[in-house]
């Protein structure tokens, strides 16, 4: 098993005094990376070439983008009340999309197994025509489209696990009948979207899921929505890559939320996703970092999913107890509507 593993390393050049999508959440996590020896044999670095403006054309409209560029130009400044920029974001964020380009090009070419990008500024928020949620390119559906474009893979598998719904993957998504995007998310909670009832539209009816779920949910939730939705849903679906957005904010220590995950529950959630991707899609999996913002949960969190994903160890305990009743009828309820039960 080979996990490709690379940084945006220019990643502080985008940084906001006090803004809590800071440079040092990446760089706990790099220092955690780095100190453990058993991650340093067992992760494999990629080379990353530049990426141009072309490739966050992929997904976002030429107005959107050049909206951007001119307030970088201009030294930065705020796109909404959450999403900042500064004189360097247009190669931050292009330097991201780099760095997630070349782990999902390792994985499809064969050299890698599965791959973690370690990158910052997130993108799962950025909608084709809006950045929000500290986001600035859709950093995850521009590499779906890229392995379209470049590979000619079709069907595509995105999980989103950060508590924050991806509103913006979705959107890029929501009439595609090949792209399968499955979130799971506390609701209600910024930004505000991701209820039952949203499944897609037209042609890409029924390939949109969401889990919401109460806040406090915790492991046990967590451990039953894959259960009973995620591994069901991807397996009926049949994905040639699954496409993970990373985020860890549903730890219980983060304070841009109300959940209750453990670092060893980002572990099982990880494991589930590489025991899905090895029999559903030749085992090509790959991950990118979306939120999580108190630094030292968010780093455990990282090393807790790498270790997974090089099969560094025992697999994860797994909690047996069950939600409580009131979680358990929201995901059984969204299994009954997409005829998972």
């Amino acid at each position: 098993m080979a996990t490709a593993f690379a940084a945006n390393q220019a990643h502080d050049a985008h940084a906001k005094a006090g803004h809590a999508e800071r440079p040092e959440r990446l760089e706990r996590v790099l220092e955690v990376v780095s100190a453990d020896a058993q991650l340093q044999e067992a992760l494999r670095a990629v080379d990353v070439a530049t990426a141009d403006l072309e490739l966050p054309a992929l997904v976002h409209s030429e107005r959107y983008i050049q909206t951007i560029v001119d307030q970088v130009e201009s030294g930065g400044g705020m796109l909404d009340a959450d999403t900042y920029t500064t004189a360097d974001s247009v190669q931050v964020g292009l330097e991201t999309l780099a760095v997630q380009r070349a782990l999902a090009d390792a994985v499809l070419s064969g050299r890698a197994t599965n791959s973690f990008a370690a990158t910052r500024p997130p993108g799962h928020h950025a909608t084709p025509r809006q950045p929000m949620g500290f986001c600035l390119f859709s950093n995850v559906a521009i590499i779906a489209a890229w392995m379209r474009h470049q590979h000619g893979v079709e069907r595509i598998a995105i999980v989103d696990f950060d508590v924050h719904h991806g509103n913006g993957t979705q959107d890029v998504f929501y009439h595609d009948p090949d792209t399968l995007f499955l979130s799971l998310h506390q609701h209600p909670l910024y930004p505000g979207t991701g209820g039952v009832k949203e499944t897609g539209s037209g042609a890409g009816t029924g390939t949109t899921i969401n889990v919401p779920l109460p806040a406090r949910a915790g492991d046990a939730a967590y451990r039953y929505a894959f259960e009973q939705v995620v591994a069901p849903a991807l397996e009926a679906f049949e994905p040639e890559v699954l496409l993970v957005s990373a985020g860890y904010d549903a730890h219980t220590d983060d304070p841009l939320a109300q959940m209750q995950l453990s670092a060893e529950g980002f572990a099982l959630l990880c494991y589930r996703l590489r025991d899905i991707a090895d029999r559903a899609c030749s085992e090509r999996l790959i991950a990118a970092l979306e939120g999580g913002y108190d630094a030292d949960a968010l780093a455990a969190s990282v090393q807790a999913s790498l270790h997974v994903l090089t099969g560094i160890g025992a697999p994860p305990a797994v909690d047996e107890s069950a939600p409580d009743a009131t979680t358990k009828q929201q995901i059984d309820d969204v299994a009954r509507l997409y005829q998972l039960d």
